[in-house]
C-alpha cells in the first residue's frame, strides 16, 4: 500500500487518490504549434529519481496538489504543494 501525504487530509491510501501525472507548465494555447502541444500531451520524461507530480484527493478534500516523489522507491518529500485547479 502506498500512503500519499495529502496536505489537507493527511496520509491516505493511494486508492483514495488519482495520480494526474508529471507536473509541467502548460503551453499557451494561442501561440503554441501543434508539435509542441503533442509533446506536452504525450511525451513524458519518466525519470528514475525525484519527480514533481500532481495528485487529486478524490475521497477526501477533493483538491489537487503537487508532491515530489522518488520514482525508484516511492518516498515522498514534504511538504506537499497545495493549489486550486481552475
Amino acid at each position: 500500500m502506498l500512503l500519499v501525504p495529502c496536505p489537507h487530509c493527511g496520509p491516505r491510501n493511494s486508492a483514495d487518490m488519482r495520480y494526474v501525472g508529471e507536473s509541467h507548465t502548460r503551453p499557451d494555447p494561442n501561440n503554441t504549434p501543434m508539435t509542441e502541444w503533442r509533446d506536452y500531451l504525450y511525451m513524458h520524461d519518466n525519470p528514475s529519481g525525484w519527480l514533481i507530480e500532481t495528485w487529486y484527493c478524490r475521497s477526501g478534500c477533493r483538491k489537487y496538489f503537487k508532491l515530489e516523489r522518488n520514482t525508484a522507491n516511492n518516498q515522498f518529500r514534504q511538504p506537499a504543494i497545495s493549489f486550486e485547479e481552475s
